[in-house]
């Protein structure tokens, strides 16, 4: 028959110069005096060890695989700026906000642990997806509730959509705004490294970049790391490349504007009538360099 060697053979089976032997008698005492315990140290110890289990197992799965389903399951913790979250751009509506899926980590919907795919249906997307406002920007406005577009609005939305839909992104939430939309910094995933320890573009930065878009500035406006200084600087190299909307130069209305002069009026052509005359665009963009310097 075939010798079988027990976990910790006896001492006296051992010789006594092997080094191993001490090891192996150390290992016996621990285990005779772990079965000496009361039985109610047992018990509480293995509830101890139980409930540290259990509560760092809830901790994982809320962090890295529960999924934020919409704006209702977003929680204080995670509105605190310091939570990436990854996930997928389902819809892209205007040109500074999106629709966002999120996909945690441990979710199913990445390898290796990938059992789940990203719905590409309407019906199966009611619900489930954050309504994202990108931080820092403000795009040409689109024709809504009957006002007219504004010029390039189209064009800035095209960018948008070619840059993100149907591809993974991270998002930075910071707060919600008065249309429940959550107002956050967006990066595009890295191209070759991890997208868990290196991001990608700050995407508000490269919009700002390719000239189809401002500054936001009103109050509550948050920006990247290049801060709002940053953020104008790109914005002016854009004006002064003639890239995007400046193609044509700077005397257009901003977004900002357009959006004040529908607020104040009380009907749609009162609005109207009070936007920008080619002729008052004109003496705007005629005015010497140093007015132009100090007007936005």
């Amino acid at each position: 028959m075939s010798n079988i060697s027990w976990p910790w053979p006896s001492s006296s089976k051992k010789d006594p110069t092997d080094p191993h032997a001490v090891d192996d008698n150390a290992a016996i005492a621990l285990w005779r005096k772990f079965h000496e315990l009361p039985p109610s140290m047992l018990a509480l110890a293995a509830f101890s060890l139980g409930s540290v289990t259990a509560v760092s197992s809830v901790m994982v799965y809320r962090r890295y695989g529960r999924r934020i389903r919409n704006v209702n399951h977003l929680t204080p913790d995670v509105l605190t700026g310091k939570r990436w979250l990854k996930g997928v751009v389902t819809s892209v509506g205007d040109a500074d906000n999106f629709k966002f899926f999120h996909t945690p980590a441990l979710g199913g919907y990445t390898w290796p642990f990938k059992f789940r795919s990203v719905p590409s249906i309407g019906k199966d997307l009611k619900d489930e997806t954050l309504h994202i406002r990108m931080a820092g920007v403000d795009a040409p406005e689109a024709s809504h509730f009957g006002k007219p577009a504004q010029p390039y609005s189209a064009e800035s939305l095209a960018w948008l959509r070619d840059r993100i839909l149907g591809k993974t992104v991270y998002v930075l939430p910071l707060r919600k705004d008065q249309y429940l939309r959550v107002v956050a910094r967006v990066h595009q995933a890295p191209r070759i490294l991890p997208g868990f320890l290196f991001l990608g573009k700050d995407l508000s930065a490269e919009m700002l970049k390719a000239g189809w878009a401002t500054v936001y500035e009103q109050a509550g406006a948050e920006y990247g790391k290049l801060g709002k200084e940053g953020y104008l600087l790109l914005e002016a190299q854009a004006k002064a490349a003639r890239r995007g909307m400046w193609a044509r130069g700077t005397a257009g209305e901003s977004p900002a504007e357009y959006k004040r002069r529908h607020a104040a009026a009380s009907s749609l052509e009162e609005a109207e009538a009070a936007r920008p005359t080619a002729s008052r665009l004109s003496r705007k963009k005629k005015r010497g360099w140093f007015s132009r310097l100090f007007s936005r």
